[in-house]
């Protein structure tokens, strides 16, 4: 007789297959669903996928742990970060004062799903469905338009922003030195992302500015977009050359009022983007979703053997856990976002003012490093002090 299914984990992207990953690692039988998965699989590129994200040490020691970490070529280490305001602010990390091998890492999404869908492939705890399977436990991985969420009447508390993030890539005239930039501009933030490697001179690029504005950026020839992102960038690189398409999209902040409960088909707990998203400014939103893995992971794998995977207890510590986090992120991340949006001039004053006064504000400015780097938590204590 075939071993039922201990978890059900609908929506096979980042955060879903590594999930899946690390509970079949820990010899759970897992049933991943992905809708059209039966159909063939489509290449992706950088001029189709745009993608690239700012990950931190902790999620790159959870994709390192199922080996789907990028090679170095497709993960570029940053080992600064520069931010300029927009009336002489000015903030500056550097990895080598934090006694780091890096600030972070921008890993190129297209390339990372094929090795998570790799490493999924031959894993044999592990098979692929369209429709969900009984399980006695469900996560729900299936991004902010999560239907599964809907479905269970889960109420999504919603904080939009005035802003759409336009994002592309572009090769730049002068290598980026593996410096991530990002400039605050009388409403707009414009981040420069390092990718290509560490003598590379691609860059990954995510322009928050007004709806109208980012339709307008979308619809500009090339020459003059890029002209466009000469100007907001202040030439730092050189001249810019668009290398893939622009895609668009409105910015939010929400966060599901449920992350976890009973329902007739069983328990379910919500992570990643189906719990949580918040303003990319901070480049958190992927290493949030994958704590919540982590999170996930340690409680159930940690669990009494007496314990079922879906016991109400379990899940409930989970959602504690990880909305206390968000807690933290998710307010910081939206005063940030209310702050460097305002355009009035007393705002635009004091926020540049803040920023170089935060710049020499030594021990402050190394906590907020660390923190932004995943080795300190929510509460202070070292991440490394869960396990």
């Amino acid at each position: 007789m075939t071993r039922p299914f201990d978890i059900c984990i609908r929506g096979a992207g980042i955060v879903g297959r590594t999930l899946a990953l690390h509970l079949a690692a820990k010899q759970l039988r897992i049933a991943l669903v992905t809708p059209g998965a039966s159909q063939p699989a489509h290449s992706h590129d950088a001029a189709t996928d745009v993608r690239a994200y700012a990950l931190n040490l902790p999620s790159r020691q959870l994709l390192e742990a199922v080996r789907c970490w990028p090679d170095p070529q497709h993960a570029t280490p940053v080992l600064s970060m520069q931010v300029q305001g927009d009336d002489g602010g000015q903030v500056a990390f550097d990895a080598a004062q934090t006694a780091a091998d890096a600030l972070n890492w921008i890993v190129d999404v297209p390339v990372l799903e094929a090795r998570l869908a790799d490493a999924v492939r031959f894993q044999p705890l592990i098979e692929v469905f369209d429709t969900p399977k009984p399980a006695a436990l469900t996560v729900v991985c299936e991004g902010k338009a999560s239907q599964s969420r809907e479905e269970w009447g889960v109420q999504w508390d919603v904080t939009p922003y005035d802003q759409w993030a336009l994002a592309a890539r572009v090769q730049s005239e002068q290598p980026h030195a593996q410096v991530a930039r990002q400039w605050f501009n009388k409403g707009e933030i414009l981040a420069f992302l390092p990718l290509g490697g560490a003598q590379g001179n691609l860059c990954a690029i995510v322009w928050s500015v007004s709806p109208g504005r980012a339709k307008s950026l979308q619809a500009a020839s090339d020459e003059d977009f890029c002209r466009e992102l000469e100007s907001a960038s202040h030439g730092v690189l050189g001249a810019a050359t668009l290398t893939s398409i622009r895609k668009v999209w409105p910015l939010q902040q929400a966060l599901a009022r449920r992350w976890s409960g009973l329902g007739p088909q069983g328990a379910w707990v919500l992570a990643g983007d189906a719990a949580h998203t918040v303003h990319p400014l901070a480049g958190q939103g992927l290493n949030m979703g994958l704590a919540d893995v982590a999170e996930l992971v340690a409680v159930v794998t940690g669990r009494a053997y007496w314990r079922s995977v879906g016991d109400p207890r379990l899940l409930r510590q989970y959602e504690r856990a990880r909305k206390a986090e968000f807690a933290v992120m998710g307010q910081a991340n939206d005063v940030l976002q209310q702050l460097f949006a305002n355009r009035h001039p007393a705002v635009q004053t004091m926020r540049n003012w803040g920023m170089n006064r935060f710049e020499t504000s030594g021990p402050i400015k190394h906590w907020i490093a660390r923190r932004a780097m995943g080795v300190i938590g929510a509460l202070g204590k070292s991440s490394t002090d869960k396990n």
